[in-house]
């Protein structure tokens, strides 16, 4: 029988750096994957550290200081994970998008980051390849990039490396309970005892958390994305659009029509060897995970009406990944009440890249301290947040019915 002090179950970013943090502390720890490092949604999203996309208040409190862990977290990895200040923009097409924005970034700048609204000119300077269509854009500096296989891939290695330990393709069976308190994880390559496991599975943490009694409050919201050839430097940065913010947090301001039933809103970027990531769709379809025609004939309709220069660019291949989705965007990190030594870490939607290095953190803290030194509220990430009813309806009206949690 395997043993450990913690149990960390999923290898994706967040379960990865919650094993690194835990480990550098000289934490023992077991990291279970079902698949492979960063083969889920970790491994399908974009390159974007987007501050500018994370809501006022907790949200782009929590994101500012992970964006402060990443040089460091740079130095420690013997991977180099792509880290840098690149600066990003949100594309504003209409005077009710500005006015939108300009309340948006009014309280972004109020909780410390720095952004401002700037004109046509100034962001087509800034993007020579954008259309003379846009009327302005946002821009900070703040805005930041990673590649998030090797950041994911990263945090698992120097947890290896400082001592944890890592059981891939292997499943978890069931959870065990003794009076109220975690003793183990039974698994299909052995049983682990443990008195600490954490969720970190993302759109699967409902399954984990049915195998000990928990309703979960997350579900899948699909984003498709395209990946083009190799071509010289076209864009700059990170660029999202104002059709982003509102897919991702007023989905219902986005009307009607195919565009706005699938959520599009642009997020566009350029990786290190040139291939352009254009994304994307916020879409609750379950779990499937496959692209759709529709979809990508949209994604690239409204980018290139942004970049006209993306008509003459060969695509060469699209991917979706499955985001989990909380009832108020906002992740579900801590202990679960009722039941000792058993903890959520997962719910993070598209953000679980920006937020993964302090998540880490926290939940290193929390485990090992019982609480965090940081200037985080717990209490507002719990689990305790959601009741269970209005879990129930979450998942039915999200078209989860299906599938038995």
């Amino acid at each position: 029988m395997h043993e450990a002090d913690v149990v960390v179950i999923g290898g994706g970013v967040i379960g990865c750096s919650i094993a690194y943090h835990l480990a550098k502390k000289g934490v023992s720890v077991i990291l279970l994957e079902k698949n492979d490092v960063a083969s889920g949604t970790s491994g399908a999203c974009d390159k974007a550290v987007l501050l500018q996309s994370k809501n006022p208040g907790l949200h782009l409190k929590m994101a500012l200081e992970s964006v402060k862990l990443f040089p460091d977290l740079q130095k420690d990895m013997d991977i180099d994970i792509e880290f840098k200040n690149a600066g990003g923009m949100i594309v504003i097409y209409t005077e009710e998008q500005w006015e939108i924005m300009k309340e948006f970034v009014e309280r972004q700048n109020s909780y410390g980051l720095s952004v401002s609204l700037i004109g046509k000119d100034e962001a087509r300077q800034r993007q020579p390849a954008f259309s003379k269509d846009i009327i302005g854009s946002t821009y900070s500096a703040m805005d930041c990039e990673v590649n998030p296989i090797y950041l994911s891939l990263g945090f698992f290695r120097s947890a290896k490396r400082y001592g944890a330990k890592a059981m891939l393709a292997t499943e978890v069976k069931d959870i065990k309970v003794k009076d109220g308190r975690v003793e183990g994880v039974v698994t299909d390559k052995g049983d682990i005892a443990t008195h600490t496991v954490v969720n970190a599975c993302g759109v699967y943490a409902p399954f984990i958390g049915n195998m000990v009694g928990i309703k979960v409050p997350i579900v899948p919201r699909r984003g498709q994305i395209i990946v083009s050839e190799a071509v010289a430097p076209l864009v700059h940065g990170d660029i999202n659009c104002a059709r982003y913010i509102t897919a991702k947090f007023n989905p219902e301001l986005l009307g009607q029509g195919e565009s706005a039933r699938l959520g599009i809103g642009l997020s566009l970027g350029q990786t290190e060897n040139g291939n352009l990531l254009i994304g994307g769709t916020r879409e609750f379809v379950g779990y499937d995970r496959r692209t759709t025609h529709a979809a990508l004939r949209e994604i690239l309709k409204h980018a290139s009406n942004l970049v006209p220069a993306l008509k003459d660019v060969s695509i060469i291949h699209s991917f979706s990944g499955l985001r989990p989705y909380t009832p108020d965007g906002l992740p579900i990190l801590g202990p679960v009440p009722n039941l000792k030594g058993f903890y959520m870490a997962a719910g993070h939607e598209g953000d679980g890249i920006a937020l993964s290095a302090i998540t880490g953190r926290l939940m290193c803290d929390v485990i090992t301290e019982g609480k965090t030194s940081m200037d985080i509220d717990m209490k507002q990430l719990s689990i305790e947040r959601f009741k269970e009813d209005d879990v129930n309806d979450f998942w039915t009206s999200h078209n989860c019915n299906g599938h038995t949690f």
